[in-house]
C-alpha cells in the first residue's frame, strides 16, 4: 500500500488510516485528526520517528482531516467511587458565595452535572444558586424536584440532595434550595482526577512558543493531568507547553498554557526502557478566569468516572 492510500470515507465516515500511510520524518500533506474529529497533527506537521507515530496509533483512532466529517465521539464506561458518610452541616462544607456547584436531576443516574454558582445562604441552611444552564439555556426545573448536587471546597470535594423550593425570576434568575440532607464527604484530597482521553499538543521548555510533539491525558484534574507521551519529555521541574480542548455541550474551550512536570514513570511499570511511553505528572502554572471554569466543568461532568484521588497534581 502506498502512502497515498486511505480507506474511502463511505455516508460521512471519516477516512481512517494506517501506519503505511502516515509518513515519519517530512511533513504531513493533509491533516490528521481523531474519529471524533479533535485535530491531533496539522498540516505540515512531522512525525519525528516511528515511536511517535507507534503511540499515535496505539492510543488513537487517526484520520485524514481534509477527508472527514466529524463523527459523535463515544464516552468511556463510568465508575463510580465509593463516599464516606459524615454528619456534616453547610457550615462545614466552608463554602462561600461564587463556589461552583455541579447539579444534575436525576438522582443516582449517569447524567452529566450542569454549573451552577451558589450566591447566598439562608439561616436555616438553604442555598440560594443561580439556575444551572444546559445548551445555553436555564435547566428546566420544578418546585418541589429533587436533585443531587457536587460541591468542591478549597480541602474536599462534597454530594448532597436538596430539594427545589423556590424557582425565581425576579429581579433576576435563581434557584431556592433546601438544606441539603445527609452531606457526604468525599476523601479530602488537593485534587480530583477524572478518566479522560484527550490528545494534548506539548512544547518543550518555558516560553511554549511552538508545539513540538502529540500526547494523551488519561486523567484530568483542575490543576494538572497525567500526559502519556512516546518519550519522557524532561526532568521533574521542567517547563513545557501544552494545548488541548475541552468540549461539551455548554462550553468549548481550548486550553493553552506552560505547566511543570512534577513526576514522571518510564514505560508501563514506572521502569525505564527504550521506545515505551513515559508519563508524566503535570502541574498547570497558571489558567485565566475561563480556562478554570471550563477545567471545573469538565471534572465536574465526570464525578461518576473518577480514576482516584491525589495528593499532588499529577
Amino acid at each position: 500500500m502506498n502512502e497515498d492510500t486511505v480507506e474511502s470515507p463511505v455516508k460521512g465516515v471519516p477516512a481512517a488510516l494506517t501506519s503505511d500511510t502516515v509518513p515519519v520524518g517530512t511533513p504531513l500533506d493533509w491533516p490528521i485528526v481523531d474519529r471524533d474529529g479533535t485535530l491531533l497533527f496539522d498540516t505540515g506537521a512531522i512525525l519525528v520517528g516511528v515511536e511517535e507515530r507507534k503511540f499515535l496509533f496505539d492510543n488513537f483512532s487517526p484520520h485524514r482531516g481534509d477527508l472527514c466529517d466529524n463523527a459523535a465521539a463515544s464516552g468511556e464506561a463510568a465508575h463510580s467511587t465509593p463516599e464516606t458518610a459524615e454528619p456534616l452541616t453547610v457550615k462545614d462544607m466552608h463554602l462561600t458565595i461564587g463556589a461552583l456547584l455541579g447539579l444534575r436531576q436525576q438522582i443516582g443516574s449517569a447524567a452529566p452535572m450542569h454549573p451552577c454558582r451558589i450566591i447566598g445562604f439562608a439561616p436555616n441552611e438553604a442555598l440560594f444558586t443561580t439556575p444551572p444552564l444546559f445548551e445555553g439555556k436555564p435547566l428546566s426545573l420544578g418546585v418541589g424536584e429533587n436533585v443531587e448536587i457536587v460541591a468542591i471546597a478549597s480541602q474536599a470535594v462534597f454530594r448532597f440532595v436538596c430539594t427545589v423550593e423556590a424557582v425565581c425570576q425576579l429581579p433576576f434568575d435563581y434557584l431556592v434550595l433546601s438544606k441539603p440532607g445527609v452531606i457526604r464527604r468525599l476523601r479530602e484530597r488537593k485534587s480530583i482526577r477524572v478518566r479522560a482521553h484527550l490528545p494534548v499538543r506539548y512544547g518543550i521548555g518555558e516560553t511554549g512558543e511552538t508545539y513540538e510533539g502529540l500526547g494523551l491525558a488519561k486523567g484530568i484534574s483542575a490543576l494538572g493531568m497525567s500526559l502519556t507521551a512516546a518519550w519522557p519529555l524532561g526532568r521533574s521541574a521542567t517547563g513545557c507547553a501544552s494545548a488541548f480542548a475541552l468540549k461539551s455541550k455548554d462550553l468549548d474551550t481550548l486550553i493553552e498554557t506552560n505547566a511543570v512536570i512534577r513526576n514522571l514513570q518510564r514505560g508501563a511499570n514506572g521502569v525505564g526502557a527504550t521506545g515505551e511511553p513515559a508519563v508524566h505528572g503535570l502541574e498547570f502554572d497558571r489558567l485565566d478566569a475561563a480556562q478554570q471554569m471550563a477545567m471545573k466543568v469538565f471534572v465536574f461532568d465526570r464525578q461518576d468516572d473518577v480514576l482516584y484521588w491525589t495528593n499532588g497534581t499529577k
